[in-house]
């Protein structure tokens, strides 16, 4: 991947109409994401599309410019979000991301004084990948209420069935046989032909979009203009945890990122610094009403197609979301997508995260048929989708995927057998160089 492969390079400024043109596609690459997980659990897309262009142009800044990655928000929170909102309301679940965006900070201090191995020791395949799997597989009855029942009498619909089953086999299509840019967005591209599908069985209305203006601010929720922030130890012990595991994938995604530029980000401009840039921007999405923010792997596939490293066409998709943030009638549009439209991308899309934690475990080389790698996947994957819950005092509840994570953490430590997992920059600078003269 030298100079000669590279379409834009890092800091390279292309000329403006096709600056426009990269930009607006990394837009569309995050874009069926970033809004499904707001819908999810009942925030609005529209601040969670300003959220996104300013958490990335915040981790921009905070990476002064050298990575060029584009977030969007997280999966990994939706069950927490879910529960959090159901606990203290959508004001509530905002006091957690927040918490989690410092623990973010937190730990990208620590990683500045002591390197990041002991980050790889608390948190390596055999916990992080069972955690993932009950991120994935928690959410299946989420997709499957969405797929099957009408929103209205929440009783079985066989049209929002047929509705959502069509959106999941246009999404599989798209996924398995559609090449270039096509195949990074099958999550919009099922969305769009779902939607379609939706409309012709009566299940869009449009009257919102016709009510709705232009130019139109969304629906923030701003601490101590909108709502006075209540802390409750209850949300903070939910939404916490999880940013351990985020952690953990976005030290793959600096991985992945360096190996396709030819950078080593982990050292230059450090890990700490994207780190850091991650719990900025989810500070920020707390401070607005949206979901935490992460990297997205969806917008590495795009770099790594397009050959396209620059940051400010990564600065122009984020710019264009805020832009999109603020226009009422895509807000609106945003709002008319049929439940069992999301439902059929979510079968899938839920599905791919807990396959995603059983892959991490199968390139990490995890043997399960080792008794403490069997114990310890075992119990989280129970513990996480069974429901399981530690109460105290009738104030603090520790549940489900956060008790999972603390609890796969403990046996690891615990267990006989551990084996210290590090990160060797050196060797993995020296896969990069070898990858370059390779191609």
């Amino acid at each position: 991947m030298n100079n000669k492969t590279q379409t834009v390079g890092i800091n390279e400024i292309p000329r403006f109409d096709k600056w426009i043109v990269l930009s607006i596609q990394h837009l569309f690459a995050m874009f069926g994401a970033t809004i499904l997980v707001p819908m999810l659990v009942g925030l609005s897309p529209a601040v969670a599309l300003v959220s996104s262009g300013l958490g990335t142009l915040a981790y921009l800044i905070v990476t002064r410019g050298q990575i060029p990655a584009y977030l969007g928000s997280s999966f990994a929170f939706i069950m927490p979000l879910i529960a959090a909102i159901s606990i203290g309301g959508p004001e509530g679940a905002m006091i957690g991301s927040f918490f989690a965006g410092i623990i973010y900070g937190i730990v990208a201090l620590i990683i500045k004084q002591t390197g990041v191995s002991w980050l790889m020791n608390l948190l390596p395949p055999i916990v992080v990948g069972p955690v993932i799997m009950v991120i994935g597989l928690g959410l299946a009855t989420v997709a499957i209420d969405m797929a099957m029942n009408d929103p209205v009498t929440e009783s079985y619909s066989g049209t929002h069935f047929t509705v959502a089953m069509i959106t999941l086999g246009i999404t599989i299509i798209a996924s398995a046989f559609f090449k270039g840019f096509f195949g990074l967005i099958p999550i919009l591209i099922g969305i769009t032909g779902g939607y379609t599908f939706a409309y012709t069985q009566g299940l869009v209305n449009f009257s919102a979009v016709r009510e709705a203006s232009w130019i139109q601010a969304p629906d923030f929720l701003v601490p101590f203009v909108t709502y006075t922030p209540d802390l409750n130890w209850a949300i903070v012990f939910i939404m916490v945890p999880i940013a351990l595991v985020t952690l953990s994938e976005h030290i793959g995604d600096q991985m992945v990122l360096s190996k396709v530029t030819g950078k080593n980000f982990i050292r230059k401009p450090g890990l700490h610094r994207s780190i850091f840039g991650d719990g900025v921007a989810t500070v920020l999405s707390s401070f607005l009403g949206a979901p935490p923010n992460t990297t997205y792997g969806e917008n590495i596939g795009v770099v790594a197609l397009t050959r396209v490293f620059s940051v400010f066409v990564i600065g122009g998709a984020a710019v264009t979301a805020i832009i999109f943030g603020f226009v009422g009638k895509v807000s609106a549009l945003i709002t008319t997508i049929p439940t069992a439209v999301m439902g059929g991308v979510s079968i899938l899309l839920f599905g791919i995260i807990a396959s995603s934690g059983l892959r991490m475990m199968i390139e990490n080389k995890v043997d399960l048929g080792e008794k403490r790698n069997l114990i310890i996947a075992s119990v989280i994957l129970v513990i996480g989708i069974g429901g399981a819950f530690i109460e105290v005092n009738d104030a603090v509840q520790v549940s489900g995927m956060a008790l999972a994570t603390i609890v796969g953490i403990v046996l690891n430590f615990i267990l006989p057998g551990r084996q210290k997992q590090t990160i060797n920059e050196d060797e993995m600078f020296k896969t990069d160089k070898e990858n370059n003269e390779a191609a």
